[in-house]
């Protein structure tokens, strides 16, 4: 049933934006094994953060729109990117779930395993977070720049930027310039540390990239089932918002993160969480199954 939780939503958007600066403090008047301890702990703030995030592109943060849009922006900031990238390239995602664009964790014969290798560990490692934020500023001064050259020949970038033009494009321009006076306020405002920052969001980037993958990685090459339900603690159930039960997102995306436990009765648990994000680390395996083609956005929007 779509009822968004959009007071539980608000409420959690303002503890986490507070969680997260209080952290950002601690870390920047700490040193040694208690900074990395308040890092780790805001990476899992971050994670719920992102979670909200994710509901936001889905229109699920709140019944109005503008309003929607509103949270998901201020809460792009802590990613830190700009939401409305985020929301038109999540859409990319459902779309081409498991096709060739998205096949990050296998590669077809005559392929470079040791290039695919590198790229996997690179997501696994973090890597990709760090290009996110830069990239969102050259998206937002230049998007044609992502729409050709190398980021076109590229399977895995093809697509992902087409559609933002036009009405997309002047709102990450805002979102980006909104972004840099939120955090030149807050390093200003809180005496943060650029380094303790950096060690926060290396954690961030850390756990960040195992929950972006952990779902997909060697599920069927389909767009709408190729994702797994995997099993979780209760903790960790609210940290992600019950993203865990992502095949069941990917199957109904209109659905808030409350109505997810609902609508799974009956489908299966996968694998435990920890017991797939170790497969993760074998690398990436061969493939000889054609991938899927993606969906039309007619089709994405009849699955609700």
């Amino acid at each position: 049933m779509r009822v968004v939780p959009w007071r539980l939503n608000a409420l959690l958007a303002l503890a986490l934006m507070v969680v997260v600066l209080v952290s950002l403090v601690l870390a920047s008047r700490t040193e040694g094994i208690t900074r990395l301890a308040v890092a780790v702990a805001c990476s899992f703030a971050l994670l719920t953060v992102y979670a909200l995030l994710h509901e936001g592109a889905h229109g699920l943060l709140h019944p109005n729109r503008r309003v929607n849009d509103a949270m998901g922006a201020v809460l792009g900031w802590l990613f830190p990117t700009a939401f409305s990238l985020y929301a038109t390239t999540h859409e990319v995602h459902h779309r081409c779930n498991r096709t060739d664009h998205e096949m990050f964790d296998c590669y077809y014969p005559g392929e470079s395993r040791l290039v695919r290798a590198v790229q996997w560990y690179g997501i696994l490692t973090g890597l990709w977070w760090w290009l996110i934020p830069p990239g969102t500023v050259v998206l937002a001064i230049a998007p044609h720049w992502l729409r050709g050259g190398p980021w076109r020949r590229a399977r895995t970038t093809a697509v992902l930027f087409d559609d933002i033009s036009g009405a997309t494009a002047r709102a990450i321009r805002l979102e980006v310039v909104l972004g840099i006076v939120f955090w030149t306020t807050a390093f200003h405002v809180l005496a943060l540390d650029l380094a303790a920052v950096a060690i926060v969001y290396a954690c961030f980037a850390f756990n960040w990239s195992t929950r972006q993958y952990v779902t997909h990685a060697f599920t069927p090459r389909d767009v709408r089932d190729g994702a797994m339900n995997l099993g979780v603690s209760r903790p960790m159930a609210w940290v992600l918002l019950n993203g865990h039960w992502d095949r069941v997102h990917h199957r109904h995306p209109g659905l808030p993160w409350t109505a997810l436990p609902a609508a799974a009765a009956g489908d299966r648990i996968d694998l435990p969480y920890w017991r797939q994000y170790l497969r993760l680390w074998r690398g990436p395996r061969r493939c000889e199954a054609p991938g899927p083609a993606p969906l039309s956005r007619a089709a994405y929007e009849a699955l609700g």
